[in-house]
């Protein structure tokens, strides 16, 4: 039940964090291909994974059922994701260095109150858009790096302890079934001696 709860929510973690992630990436790769023109290895890494790491989340999310039955599996796929970020992150780092918004003043103006007045100075903000995307891709990358190194630390503990219950099961019943055979072996000893003795008493 707790595996099962605290799967899902990374899940959920997962899936609203690549589909921005996706989303924003393939804006750059609809630019690079409407011109004609090859997507950069740090897009295109990213964005591929993404889209992986998003359609094996909802899958996994949707089947939990199978999934659960599977977690060795789930885990051995969760940990190459895992990997797959990383890459894709490593390919984008050079986007964490740069600046992409900027502040800049102007001429300070003023409002009179009558009795009084008060300075300000004006503020213009802006930002690159591209830059800011690509910054953002970069964030959601490292986060589901760390997602999914957690669902699938939980899928593989999750199936030790089904493999742990399922081998003391086994032996149990094992276990059960020789002191059942003994005990009817111990019976049928005993009820032909019991009848040997009767049938010599007689003779």
């Amino acid at each position: 039940m707790l595996f099962g709860i605290f799967f899902a929510f990374w899940r959920f973690m997962e899936i609203i964090t690549l589909i921005p992630t996706l989303g924003m990436l393939a804006y750059f790769v609809h630019i690079y291909a409407s011109n004609n023109a090859l997507t950069p290895n740090y897009i295109l890494v990213l964005f591929i994974v993404s889209v992986l790491g998003a359609a094996w989340a909802i899958a996994t999310l949707f089947t939990y059922h199978r999934s659960k039955h599977n977690a060795r599996f789930v885990s051995f796929i969760d940990i190459c994701f895992v990997g797959a970020f990383i890459a894709g992150v490593y390919e984008l780092r050079g986007i964490s260095g740069e600046n992409c918004s900027t502040i800049t003043t102007s001429a300070p103006y003023q409002i009179n109150f009558g009795i009084g007045s008060l300075t300000f100075d004006s503020l213009h903000f802006t930002a690159n858009k591209q830059c800011s995307m690509l910054k953002a891709s970069f964030a959601f990358g490292i986060m589901n790096c760390i997602f999914f190194f957690i669902t699938s630390m939980l899928a593989f503990f999750h199936g030790n302890s089904k493999e742990a219950r399922k081998e003391t099961y086994v032996r149990s019943e094992s276990h059960y079934s020789r002191h059942g055979h003994r005990r009817s072996g111990s019976h049928r000893s005993h009820r032909s001696s019991h009848s040997g003795t009767r049938r010599h008493a007689y003779v």
